[in-house]
């Protein structure tokens, strides 16, 4: 049984991590959100809506300044207030916006949401596990070792998160008549955006490369045989 401990405490603190995290985000995401309120926006999040058959898709400013979009673990999507000042600024379309809040509701509809906040918990506790037995067997370079082998797998999984939303973003947005072509604009302008072109490597990048998504975008057009 004690040789089990250590996995058992493992296990225990995952839960009780991912129980925190979730009430963490909600009260964040409840204290600095306000409802979109742009009837450029709301109409092209309508048109989705329809193409959905529902009766509507609420959307969410975060008011935070970084760039992003974001699928909070209850289903309600997000824009930051960055984004929205961009827009505003005519840096960035309606239409691109609309693509960002259909790549969120990708997360939702394909449960990567709720999934990530398990994959997490349960990524931290492997992270303490191996970072107790390779700080054994390897002092000084063990722990860093157990870092880097579980960003790895986490940058994995939201890599294959990315693809799979992009995808559902695609179709939900050719269905809704907007197309795909501010969704490609928008990812070729996104590295620009958020000041971000310095990536790290591929192997812990959470993010494809910009280029890819749009190729594979590119790919299910000529598969659906639609044009952008």
């Amino acid at each position: 049984m004690l040789r089990l401990a250590p996995i058992l405490l493992a296990i225990l603190y995952a839960v009780v991590y991912w129980h925190f995290s979730a009430w963490r985000t909600r009260k964040e995401l409840d204290a600095r959100a306000t409802p979109l309120n742009d009837a450029r926006l709301t109409a092209l999040a309508q048109r989705m809506a329809r193409a959905l058959d529902l009766p509507e898709i609420r959307v969410h400013i975060y008011e935070i300044e970084p760039i992003n979009g974001l699928a909070a673990p209850d289903g309600r999507i997000f824009l930051t207030r960055g984004f929205l000042n961009r827009y505003q600024a005519g840096q960035v379309s309606a239409e691109e916006l609309a693509s960002v809040i259909a790549h969120e509701l990708g997360h939702v509809a394909l449960g990567h949401t709720r999934r990530r906040m398990i994959d997490f918990s349960g990524q931290n506790a492997v992270r303490v596990m191996l970072a107790a037995i390779l700080g054994r067997l390897l002092p000084g370079v063990g722990i860093w070792i157990a870092n880097t082998l579980v960003s790895m797998l986490a940058a994995s999984l939201s890599r294959k998160d990315e693809y799979e939303a992009d995808e559902y973003a695609a179709a939900l947005l050719t269905k809704a008549g907007i197309g795909t072509a501010a969704q490609k604009s928008l990812l070729t302008k996104l590295d620009h955006l958020t000041g971000m072109r310095g990536a790290p490597p591929v192997w812990l990048a959470s993010h494809p490369p910009s280029v890819e998504r749009v190729r594979a975008i590119e790919t299910l057009e000529s598969r659906w045989g639609t044009t952008p």
